[in-house]
């Protein structure tokens, strides 16, 4: 393993997950300053996974690649803080779905202007073409990547 500063130096771990954090930093601190700053980062995780109608348990500890058990703790403490509720599966009368609630809701649009302020500070730095780029291969990187697409 390289230990080192420049970019040359760097594995491709770690220059994803830089400006990834740097954008979750941002989200969190925004989230914060809008009255949702007891959202933790494992909570967000299962969190941003919800779908629009509800998902399941086993549904999001899929999607965020943790346990069963450990998604349910989470789902559990979102649900005291609020953000989301267990309602019961149209589809199926022994099962249950994890919906936002109004409160989860409102968490939506905050963090869409932050991403959106943050792209647009990208593509100006980086220019359209490369932002373009960089999105595309990050999206054909998600073909071999992403268990869920």
């Amino acid at each position: 393993m390289t230990h080192g500063s420049t970019a040359d130096t760097l594995n491709l771990g770690l220059l994803l997950f830089i400006p990834y954090r740097a954008a979750e930093d941002r989200v969190f601190a925004a989230l914060a300053d809008a009255g949702f700053g007891d959202i933790t980062r494992a909570q967000a995780r299962v969190f941003q996974r919800i779908g629009a109608s509800g998902s399941r348990l086993t549904e999001l500890a899929d999607a965020a690649q943790v346990t069963k058990q450990t998604a349910g703790f989470l789902v559990d403490q979102l649900e005291r803080a609020g953000y989301v509720e267990r309602t019961p599966d149209p589809t199926d009368a022994r099962a249950r779905r994890v919906r936002l609630t109004d409160r989860g809701a409102a968490t939506i649009p905050v963090g869409e202007k932050v991403l959106a302020e943050l792209e647009a500070e990208w593509r100006a730095h980086l220019g359209s073409r490369r932002m373009a780029q960089l999105r595309d291969t990050l999206t054909r990187l998600r073909e071999i990547t992403d268990p869920h697409t």
